[in-house]
């Protein structure tokens, strides 16, 4: 069975960040099927970040925007007001795998037997 890997605003700025072939990383720590995907609420993130924001997180975000066009990333329809963290701790709840940098949103889907995935070290990812 196909698993969701549901990618954090903050998780897509990494290859700006700290120039981490994130995707790369993925297909080495996941010894199962999975499909990446974001929120469309994630999306509309990153184009706030783009817009509003200056330097480095303007750039990092620039840059995840192209990554989701090249690699064709499932956006998935939330149609929801719900902060996009608990949508995301929804999400893993029922079954999505989720990366992200977020303590707090790791610590909520960690308490719900959710699994994440973070960068560890500034270098690699750990599936956890």
């Amino acid at each position: 069975m196909t698993k969701t890997v549901l990618l954090d605003t903050n998780f897509l700025m990494i290859p700006a960040q700290f120039r981490v072939d994130i995707f790369s990383e993925l297909a080495r720590i996941c010894d199962f099927s999975f499909k990446a995907a974001v929120l469309d609420r994630t999306v509309e993130e990153l184009e706030s970040i783009r817009k509003n924001q200056k330097g480095k997180h303007r750039t990092a975000a620039d840059f995840a925007l192209k990554l989701l066009k090249k690699k064709d990333l499932k956006i998935i329809r939330t149609n929801s007001k719900k902060p996009v963290d608990d949508l995301i701790a929804e999400f893993a709840e029922n079954g999505a795998i989720v990366a992200t940098q977020d303590s707090a949103l790791r610590k909520i889907i960690k308490s719900k037997k959710g699994r994440t995935i973070f960068l560890r070290n500034k270098k690699f990812l750990k599936l956890e």
